[in-house]
């Protein structure tokens, strides 16, 4: 038996084929937005293949706005019918770098279609996999589209250098919304819909060691010399339980616990590729370690690599520190204890600088207004169970500017991301079913929304 929304479903299964070729030029794009590593250039390029293709399905005035960071946000709207509420949609079209190309199974700037049926390419989830969702609803749904809208695209999301944060702040006007389709996240699994609802923050600083004017033989001097890589390591240590692994920083509250759907042991061991043998860090659940509790990680160490390293002892070395912070605890007061733990740490009176490097505050969305409403309509139309409700480790900074911007708002992250992605990491993936079943999703919850008469 057909459902009501039979035409709009087979409407989006005829667009696959141009969702597969508008990923493909999108992934062919490095736009990396660190001009260390990739040229501006491309960040404009594929900007501007943004406005064009959002152009192309309706939207006015779509434009490049250059953000206080240097990077381009790409804006557009189409104005709502009489009565109807207005949406905005986010996405973001800059990327992560592909680190090791060497651990790509084929190129990381060519979108490719392995025997899995998945597609592979950077950025094929996180996030032009999302913008190509918007492109496709917005496609099926051609000149009947029943809200107002807003977009925006932005560029420099994946370094967190908070330009269209910035913006935002200083044009609330261009984002007013009655909900807000943040389209960073995704499903738990393939086959579930899924809204994620809370976030952590994030507390970034950059460590640096110093221990002698310069380096000297490890052999004339080695023993006595006081070693900055060493005294780091050793720093770095006590940020972890010895035993569990767990996330120990002074004055931080690291035994929060997680009230909503959980997640399986075994499941995330998949997920997160964790190798046969090797236990999982910290204790209780694992959706309390990722969702409700601190977490630490050392990103990023500058030191003398393997090969070519000298018989010297190091005189000084840096270390950049992460830390995911969860709903109710103060990004600034977090970023301020590790930066307190670091110092304090320091062995044999070593030289320690803590940089902050940014900041951006955890976010819990409200659940009980229409949108929401509207949603787990769509979702349950498409998926056929109800919608399901998860945290996630990651940050969205632009959640909170825009919850302070428009606190009446609602705000929805959602999108075609879910676990086996393998976001921010080589071999980075997107199931098309995943595509076309967000979709639909999103063309039926505009639908739905439009009809809560808000």
């Amino acid at each position: 038996m057909s459902t009501p929304d039979a035409p709009l479903a087979e409407t989006i299964a005829a667009l696959m084929p141009q969702a597969q070729s508008d990923l493909a030029e999108l992934v062919a794009i490095p736009s990396v937005a660190d001009p260390r590593q990739y040229p501006p250039e491309e960040c404009l390029r594929a900007a501007q293949w943004v406005a064009d293709a959002f152009t192309r399905v309706g939207l006015r005035d779509v434009h490049l706005a250059e953000t206080p960071d240097g990077s381009h946000a790409v804006l557009g709207h189409r104005p709502p019918p009489p009565g109807a509420p207005t949406v905005l949609l986010y996405c973001h079209y800059d990327v992560q770098p592909p680190l090791d190309e060497s651990a790509w199974n084929s190129p990381p700037f060519t979108l490719t279609e392995r025997e899995d049926g998945r597609w592979y390419g950077r950025g094929a989830a996180d996030c032009k996999g999302n913008i190509v969702m918007h492109l496709t609803a917005l496609r099926a749904l051609g000149d009947d589209v029943p809200v107002g809208l807003k977009f925006v695209a932005e560029g420099s999301e994946e370094q967190g250098t908070g330009g269209l944060e910035a913006y935002v702040k200083q044009h609330p006007e261009q984002f007013l919304a009655d909900a807000l389709l943040v389209c960073d996240t995704g499903n738990a699994e393939v086959g579930t819909g899924t809204a994620t609802v809370t976030l952590r923050g994030l507390a970034n600083v950059v460590v640096t060691v110093d221990t002698l004017a310069g380096e000297v033989h490890s052999g004339m001097f080695g023993g006595p010399a006081p070693d900055a890589l060493a005294a780091l390591v050793q720093m770095l240590s006590t940020l972890r339980d010895p035993v569990t692994g767990a996330t120990r920083i002074d004055g931080l509250d690291c035994e929060g616990t997680w009230e909503g759907a959980g997640y399986d042991e075994e499941r995330f061991r998949a997920d997160a590729g964790v190798l046969d043998g090797v236990a999982l860090t910290g204790d209780g659940t694992v959706a309390d370690r990722l969702w409700a509790r601190p977490a630490v990680t050392v990103l990023g160490i500058d030191c003398p690599p393997v090969v070519g390293s000298a018989a010297a002892v190091p005189a000084t070395a840096r270390a950049r520190v992460g830390l995911r912070v969860p709903p109710g605890t103060d990004a600034e007061l977090a970023r301020a204890a590790l930066t307190r733990h670091l110092t304090e740490a320091a062995p044999w009176g070593a030289r320690v600088t803590v940089e902050p490097e940014g900041t951006g505050s955890p976010f819990r969305a409200a659940t009980d207004g229409p949108a929401y409403t509207a949603l787990g309509t769509a979702m349950r139309e498409v998926y056929g169970k109800p919608l399901a409700f998860l945290g996630q480790g990651g940050s969205i900074p632009l959640c909170n500017v825009l919850t302070s911007a428009f606190p009446r708002a609602e705000i929805i992250l959602m999108g075609v991301e879910e676990p086996r992605c393998q976001i921010h990491a080589p071999d980075e993936s997107v199931d098309p079913g995943e595509i076309e079943h967000m979709a639909r999703v999103e063309a039926l919850f505009l639908r739905e929304f439009a009809r809560s008469g808000r």
